[in-house]
């Protein structure tokens, strides 16, 4: 049975929160992980770039010198490659490669993931709620974890907490709703809101 360690505001340890073995019990093939999480970041990409081929590129028709009788090579016109402000050859072009991502497959990733963060003892639990934003306390907790220099995601429900994140680099803050793989893979430390902990061993089971 895994035990996650419960801390107050200060930074102070005043309990625990046990994680039953068959929680944690999940797989998920090594390869679906990595293609759920290229999915995401391709799904998150604009691909806006574009560059112009010979039909866009805005020239005269004309040659640029006559076909014979000059001892240079022939040349159709000016929107050719090598000339200036000619086109781009195999430039990128808009295009839409949105994935789908199988939500069977999705939520056995995260499963996955968020398991193995908290079997490495990475994941830690906030008690306790933030009347009102306020930064400094906040890095003083995350200091007292001594993980103010990791990157730290941290979950629940909190407009408070989240806006007391604003300000504090290589931190994020999302809903147990919003929790993705990529976020999980990405950050060192994961810190719970203590209302949210009955979601994530729901999100588990």
């Amino acid at each position: 049975m895994a035990t996650l360690k419960k801390y107050d505001l200060k930074g102070k340890e005043v309990g625990t929160v046990k994680v039953a073995d068959e929680l944690l019990a999940v797989s998920a093939h090594a390869q679906s992980i990595k293609d759920y999480i290229v999915a995401i970041r391709n799904n998150a990409r604009q691909w806006s770039a574009n560059t112009k081929r010979r039909m866009d590129s805005h020239h005269t028709g004309r040659k640029p010198h006559p076909q014979k009788g000059q001892g240079r090579s022939r040349q159709g016109d000016l929107a050719a490659p090598h000339y200036k402000g000619g086109a781009v050859v195999w430039g990128p072009r808009p295009k839409d490669i949105h994935t789908r991502i199988n939500q069977k497959e999705r939520r056995a990733a995260v499963r996955f993931l968020l398991a193995e963060k908290i079997k490495a003892g990475q994941v830690h639990v906030l008690a306790g709620e933030m009347k009102e934003p306020k930064t400094k306390q906040m890095a003083g907790f995350l200091d007292g974890l001594k993980i103010g220099t990791k990157r730290v995601l941290m979950l629940g429900d909190s407009a408070n907490t989240q806006k007391s994140l604003r300000n504090i680099p290589k931190t994020e803050f999302l809903s147990m709703k919003q929790v993705n793989g990529y976020e999980v893979i990405r950050c060192q430390e994961i810190v719970i809101l203590e209302p949210a902990v009955e979601q994530l061993v729901s999100f588990l089971g």
